[in-house]
């Protein structure tokens, strides 16, 4: 685990990347931020009253002074961040509803990730899962060609890695859904070192059975084929097809995978948070994520039960994504 973020660690450090912590008061947040200033990683942008924050800070005994610290409702150029917030609203808030909103943390953090000022954001240590993403779907939005945004996690263990997706965000992807987790999940694990072969899960194995289920996988495998024809990608395939060889020489002799997938598409939010918690608790995996794919900037979010080093990685993670833009 330490070697993964050693590399990711090393991608960074000399790129001088600003992430936005809004969670500026929590204490997990303000001792990551502290390891992460202090190591030269990045520069973390704490939101917050910066006497509270700095007294905070003295309580628990680490040191913030190199971190940037911006309260939104003292902050200098507000009337700019308001005027580009209904521009990119587009006549859904007045200027008076913007004035309002971006007081909010996760607003003004976002906003800030919008006009180049920050490089990505993370949040989620006090917040929902809605409160960090709605801002960046609504702001930041999603690439071009991409409908929504999607969660994955890489799974460690020792020298092994993994991706899968999508186990945080999409409960019912429809086939142009599933292509495009699988293409943006591509994209993630060479972020991470991982040359893609792109397994798209299912209970069946090249027809062995057939239903709405398998159709819906067997069109997005067209589609993930017409978006990138460079992808090393097959299915529909069961997981024991897609990962062991001498199963895969049976079930699917003819895949180009051959048993040596190394990310996976599940074909429903159900399906992949099952198996990202049975890999952790039953394979002894160490579950990094999730990680948001498809926006335009990224926006990351942690577990309201994460800790400081939780934070930290996240960090790293979103840093090295804003690397790879």
């Amino acid at each position: 685990m330490s070697t993964l973020f050693d590399q990711l660690t090393d991608k960074v450090s000399s790129k001088d990347k600003k992430i936005v912590f809004p969670e500026g008061l929590d204490q997990r947040i303000l001792t990551a931020a502290s390891q992460l200033a202090s190591a030269g990683v990045l520069t973390p942008i704490l939101i917050g009253n910066e006497e509270s924050i700095s007294k905070k800070a003295r309580e628990i005994g680490v040191d913030v002074s190199t971190c940037t610290i911006l309260e939104p409702s003292e902050y200098a150029e507000m009337e700019e961040m308001v005027k580009s917030f209904v521009e990119r609203r587009k006549g859904k808030a007045t200027e008076e509803d913007a004035r309002k909103i971006l007081l909010d943390e996760n607003y003004f953090g976002t906003m800030l990730v919008y006009m180049n000022k920050a490089d990505g954001l993370v949040s989620g240590a006090a917040h929902s899962t809605a409160d960090t993403v709605r801002p960046a779907l609504q702001i930041i939005k999603t690439k071009e060609g991409i409908k929504k945004t999607s969660g994955v996690f890489i799974m460690v263990r020792n020298d092994e890695k993994y991706v899968f997706a999508d186990c945080a965000i999409n409960i019912a992807p429809d086939s142009q859904d599933l292509a495009e987790i699988a293409v943006e999940s591509a994209v993630t694990a060479r972020l991470f070192d991982v040359d893609p072969r792109v397994a798209m899960l299912s209970f069946s194995t090249n027809g062995s059975a057939k239903s709405e289920e398998t159709e819906r996988v067997l069109n997005a495998l067209e589609i993930a084929k017409e978006k990138d024809s460079a992808l090393v990608i097959d299915g529909e395939l069961q997981f024991d097809a897609a990962f062991v060889p001498s199963v895969a020489q049976k079930k699917a002799p003819d895949s180009t995978l051959k048993g040596n997938a190394n990310v996976f598409i599940f074909p429903s939010l159900e399906a992949g948070n099952i198996g990202y918690k049975i890999a952790q608790r039953l394979g002894g995996f160490e579950a990094v994520g999730p990680i948001l794919q498809g926006l335009n900037k990224p926006v990351n979010d942690l577990s309201r039960g994460c800790n400081s080093k939780d934070v930290y990685n996240l960090a790293i993670i979103t840093a090295a994504q804003a690397v790879a833009e």
